[in-house]
C-alpha cells in the first residue's frame, strides 16, 4: 500500500508514543528514517513540543528549511495530525491545567498545523486526524478526552466540506485500544484480557492494524471518500457478543 503513495511528501506531527515512531526518542527516529531509506525513500525528521505558544509555526519553520535538501518547491501531498495524550479522569477531578494541555495538543495543535499548512498542501492532498472511537462512547473517565477528540471530528467535517473544491479529502480515524505506551494499563494482563475480549476479533489493536487504514485514507483510492470518520477499533463499537 505505501509504495503507491511514493513520491508523497507526508508531513506526520507526534507527540509521546502514539500511533507512530517516537519523535521525542531519536534513536526510534533514526530507525525509522533508516527503514525509508532502505525502501527506497527519503526523508527527514522535525523536533517540536506540540500544545506550547507557536508550535505550528515552528513546525512549519523546519519543514520548509528541511524539505528544501530534497526538492525547491516545499510542498506536502498528506497531512497527518497523529499527535496526542490522554487524560484519564472523572468530570469532577479534571483540572482546568489538565484540560488546556490536553485541548492545546489534541485540538488547538491540528487547528493550526492545518490553518499554516494549507497553502502548503497540494490540490488533490490529503488530510487524515487521528481521532478516538472514545468520542462515540459515554465513558465518564475519558470525558474529557472524547469531547475534545470530538471537536477534531467536527473539524474534519468542516475541513472537508471546505478543502473539496480543490480535490482534497479531509477524513478521521478513530482507533480503539491499541497496543502503544499510552495504553499503560495494558501492562497489567487481567486489564489487557479484558480490552482485547471487547473486540471483535479478541485481540488488542497494534499500530499496525491503525497504519494501514491510514496508508489506505492517503493513496489515490481513497479520493471519494471525505468528510468521514473512520471506525479502527476492531470492532470494539459493536458491543458485547451475547
Amino acid at each position: 500500500m505505501l509504495e503507491r503513495l511514493d513520491p508523497a511528501v507526508a508531513q506526520c506531527p507526534q507527540r509521546l508514543l502514539d500511533l507512530g515512531r517516537a519523535a521525542v526518542d531519536r534513536g526510534a527516529a533514526r530507525a525509522t528514517l533508516t527503514a525509508i531509506t532502505a525502501a527506497g525513500g527519503r526523508a527527514f525528521t522535525l523536533r517540536t513540543e506540540l500544545g506550547r505558544a507557536g508550535d505550528a509555526h515552528a513546525l512549519w519553520s523546519a519543514f520548509d528549511e528541511g524539505v528544501r535538501e530534497f526538492t525547491d518547491s516545499p510542498q506536502v501531498d498528506v497531512i497527518v495530525n497523529n499527535a496526542g495524550i490522554a487524560l484519564y479522569a472523572s468530570m469532577s477531578d479534571v483540572a482546568d491545567a489538565s484540560f488546556d494541555e490536553v485541548f492545546a495538543v489534541n485540538a488547538k495543535a491540528p487547528f493550526f498545523i492545518l490553518q499554516h499548512g494549507l497553502d502548503r498542501l497540494r490540490d488533490g492532498g490529503r488530510v487524515i486526524n487521528i481521532s478516538s472511537g472514545a468520542a462515540r462512547l459515554a465513558t465518564p473517565m475519558l470525558v474529557a478526552y472524547a469531547m475534545i477528540k470530538g471537536a477534531l471530528n467536527a473539524l474534519t467535517r468542516t475541513l472537508a466540506l471546505e478543502l473539496g473544491p480543490r480535490d482534497i479529502t479531509v477524513n478521521s480515524v478513530e482507533p480503539g485500544i491499541v497496543e502503544t505506551d499510552i495504553a499503560f494499563f495494558l501492562s497489567d494482563p487481567r486489564m489487557s484480557e479484558l480490552a482485547a475480549s471487547w473486540s471483535a476479533f479478541n485481540r488488542i489493536g497494534q499500530p499496525a492494524d491503525i497504519a494501514d487504514v491510514v496508508a489506505f485514507l492517503a493513496s489515490p483510492e481513497s479520493r471519494w471518500i471525505t468528510g468521514q470518520t473512520i471506525d479502527a477499533t476492531g470492532g470494539f463499537l459493536l458491543g458485547p457478543a451475547f
